[in-house]
């Protein structure tokens, strides 16, 4: 397993170091390992986690907070896929199945509200912006 030092997880992350170490400290990435001179050592799974952050970010317009309420949901789902396939096949295998089911439903209900303040935002620009074109017809009839 390859070792990268911060400077190279922010370059390929496309991450500020500031930013890598700040998503550590408020426990959004996991703590890596460090050498024994107290230097971060990376690997490329930290990277792979660090884009999958950015992309949900981004792309998902989530703030930190649901940010790390995404994520902690993603986890439970990767132990839960895990118990899941460890009991396939065997009673317990529809329980486990139920819990997969209950997280990824919370996962959508993140992305719902999300996607609701979105449509909020731009119904309220929308009314704004005819509001201003109304109001640019009644001044320009005036003139």
């Amino acid at each position: 397993m390859e070792e990268l030092k911060i400077d190279e997880v922010a370059k390929q992350s496309g991450l500020t170091k500031r930013t890598i170490r700040y998503y550590e400290e408020i426990g959004i990435l996991p703590s890596p390992p460090r050498s024994d001179g107290g230097i971060r050592l990376y690997s490329q799974e930290h990277v792979e986690f660090l884009k999958k952050i950015t992309n949900a970010k981004e792309v998902m317009g989530f703030s930190l907070q649901e940010l790390q309420e995404f994520i902690k949901l993603s986890d439970i789902l990767e132990v839960q896929k895990e118990d899941y396939l460890q009991v396939k096949g065997t009673s317990l295998q529809k329980e486990k199945l139920e819990k997969v089911y209950e997280t990824v439903m919370e996962q959508l209900t993140l992305i719902e509200q999300k996607k609701k303040s979105i449509l909020k935002v731009e119904k309220d620009l929308i009314s704004l912006r005819d509001r201003a074109k109304a109001a640019l017809i009644t001044f320009e009839q005036e003139q």
